[in-house]
């Protein structure tokens, strides 16, 4: 089905920058570009491409179709906003046909913002450059609502407004401490948007620090209006705004606070909001996930449109591995297994048929089965409330030259 879509003309419109571009029949058409990023580009592009076509045609040795340059001309051809569509679509299939999960009904979506180096060129010389990646992340089915790259001066905040239309009103928002303030909680109120989110204890909201003196389990409270620039400029009202304070204590004895606009304490108690709360670190394993297995800051190419090719391209492939998981999970597995399916494994094995599922005539079904099969073999056993620091030290940010 997303196959389909890929070849519609619908994508072919939202994904041209001109009406002149992909007109002629040529061996890297707008599927074929589109379809080789969706591969999770990790290698040299030139590799990449070779092994890509070896794959299309289930050639063991590296197959020379077509030339990095011939790839780099046609890639300036195509928006990046193309990928944002077609992970919709994905997302759409995806509720489609399997149980999205759901909290009392809600659908859980995390946001989070992430640093990440980029390789580029800054007046003829490759330049490591500094960016912020900011995502919508449902993690009851791990995946990807929404995925951007912005600028580095770009405020947490601010990308989470651009991306707000993603969400639905049967949506709860989880967010980390980083987001609260009176015009954002203004904003979500005013869309009807629910949500959860940590209140930083030594700054922030005057009610929040005398909630938390008050030794009170949970609390309705009013937060001040936001000021009319804040309010002017994000469109919501400069009105104040109801919410409950929810007391969260962690297993090691640390307290938290969250703000939340369920205010119903028969619906959602206040003792549901621990583990909801503990949820929101799906997103933090996606981000280690993304960066380190595909490889995330390895762009295919030494431009912010590239990089923004690459980034909303490796969030739908992220999508595809985890659909493919979750899939071979519910096949396979016993749903009350502590074994759960190597995704770093699944990634190198779907990565060799993903371009021909993307671009087949005909159903894939009959291909699908068997390698769902082998993704179930290799298992990882997972401890809960297993917990193992690691000693901080540098994140490993390797070289562009690595590639």
């Amino acid at each position: 089905m997303l196959s389909k879509y890929l070849f519609s003309k619908e994508v072919l419109d939202v994904a041209r920058l001109d009406p002149k571009h992909f007109t002629r029949q040529r061996t890297l058409t707008l599927p074929t570009v589109v379809s080789f990023l969706l591969s999770g580009v990790r290698a040299a592009v030139q590799s990449e491409l070779d092994q890509f076509f070896a794959n299309l045609r289930n050639r063991a040795d590296s197959v020379r179709e077509v030339t990095a340059q011939a790839f780099s001309q046609a890639r300036y051809k195509i928006s990046a906003l193309v990928f944002g569509d077609v992970n919709q679509e994905l997302i759409r299939l995806a509720e489609e046909h399997l149980p999205i999960p759901r909290w009392k009904g809600l659908r859980l979506v995390a946001a989070d913002g992430s640093d990440v180096r980029l390789t580029m060129k800054k007046d003829g010389i490759r330049s490591i450059v500094k960016g912020m990646a900011f995502c919508l992340y449902l993690p009851g089915i791990e995946l990807f609502l929404d995925f951007r790259l912005h600028e580095p001066l770009c405020d947490e905040r601010q990308m989470f407004f651009e991306a707000i239309d993603c969400l639905r009103p049967d949506d709860l928002l989880l967010m980390d401490r980083g987001f609260p303030c009176r015009w954002l909680v203004s904003v979500l109120t005013a869309r009807r948007l629910h949500f959860c989110i940590r209140c930083d204890l030594s700054r922030g909201f005057k009610v929040v620090r005398k909630f938390l003196q008050s030794g009170q389990s949970e609390q309705v409270v009013v937060l001040r209006a936001p000021n009319a620039r804040d309010a002017e400029d994000y469109e919501c009202p400069a009105t104040p705004t109801t919410v409950r304070l929810v007391r969260v204590v962690t297993p090691n004895g640390r307290v938290h606070v969250v703000m939340t606009s369920l205010r119903d304490p028969m619906a959602f108690p206040a003792a549901a909001f621990a583990n909801l709360y503990h949820g929101r670190w799906r997103i933090e394993e996606a981000y280690k996930r993304i960066k380190h297995r595909v490889q995330l800051e390895h762009t295919s190419g030494l431009s912010w449109h590239a990089a923004r090719q690459d980034f909303g391209a490796k969030a739908v492939c992220d999508n595809l591995n985890a659909l493919a998981a979750y899939v071979a999970t519910d096949a396979h597995l016993d749903p009350e297994s502590s074994y759960k399916i190597n995704r770093t494994l699944a990634f190198d094995k779907i990565k060799r048929q993903l371009g021909r599922w993307l671009l087949a005539a005909q159903a894939t079904t009959r291909r699908l089965k068997p390698l769902l099969a082998e993704i179930a073999l290799n298992l990882q056993k997972f401890v809960p409330d297993r917990s193992r620091p690691r000693k901080p030290q540098p994140k490993p940010h390797l070289s562009h030259a690595y590639k």
